[in-house]
């Protein structure tokens, strides 16, 4: 397993270049082009605070989630380039199987390729948030800004673990493709993007901190959006102890199913 870590290592110019050529042919023959990745997380946000604010204003309990579009944001595009990166890793090896019957292309650069290209999406996107910290005039802590590459790090690391995870499931487990779409769902509304943290009943509090992608949403929005010092950092860190493991055990399972890959896609 080592060996194969090092031999990535190796190819991460190819890496790079594979994320670059993604990157293109995704909005190739698009009139928009990269413009897309800001139309969509853009599109998301008008909906939720269409319907947050002027349609069921009274949802938010009383809490002062004000700028609510901020808020929002905050959330969003961690989400986007987290849910986006898993479901396209769940089908990735069976559509690179070209690339996998190759004897000396490693198979885990698809996953990891998009997770890195949905980690450029998301610092692009971060544009939009930027232009709404500027807008509404919002005060944001050098010191708790420091925190931000942290939390991207734990993300990516966490991202990359389960994607890894299912991406060499899934080749053996077709079924695993549909469920995780629909896992997907309802993950999304048992994380803190749409609502805060301290909108959910005490008794619920406990069960929602076992959702991994909680600490990170929470992470972003005490260092983008709420007052005061940065208190999600033990969650923060626990997540990120946690996501070595996993992308450790990740690693492992996809090593050893690393011979059946060319076999079954």
């Amino acid at each position: 397993m080592l060996a194969n870590l090092r031999q990535v290592f190796r190819y991460r110019a190819l890496i790079s270049s594979l994320v670059a050529r993604e990157l293109k042919a995704r909005y190739r023959g698009s009139v928009l082009g990269f413009l897309w990745t800001f139309a969509n997380p853009l599109l998301l946000l008008g909906i939720y605070t269409l319907v947050f604010t002027v349609m069921m204003p009274g949802s938010r309990g009383g809490t002062r989630l004000e700028p609510y579009a901020l808020f929002l944001l905050c959330g969003i595009l961690p989400w986007t380039w987290f849910q986006t990166s898993v479901l396209e890793s769940c089908t990735v090896l069976v559509a690179g199987g070209n690339l996998i019957r190759k004897v000396l292309f490693p198979a885990e650069i698809l996953p990891i390729v998009t997770v890195l290209t949905g980690l450029v999406n998301f610092a692009l996107s971060l544009v939009i948030l930027a232009a709404f910290l500027v807008y509404y005039a919002v005060p944001v802590s050098p010191g708790d800004l420091a925190w931000l590459p942290v939390i991207v790090l734990v993300q990516l690391t966490f991202t990359l673990g389960l994607s890894l995870l299912l991406s060499s499931l899934t080749v053996h487990f077709r079924d695993l493709r549909d469920l995780v779409g629909n896992l997907m769902t309802l993950w999304f509304w048992g994380t803190p993007i749409i609502y805060s943290l301290a909108q959910v009943p005490e008794n619920l509090r406990k069960l929602v901190a076992l959702n991994p992608f909680t600490h990170l949403a929470v992470a972003y929005q005490s260092v983008l959006f709420l007052d005061g010092p940065f208190d999600a950092w033990p969650g923060l860190l626990w997540l990120g102890a946690g996501s070595v493991v996993l992308l450790a055990v990740a690693y492992f399972v996809f090593d050893r199913l690393r011979d059946t890959l060319a076999e079954e896609v």
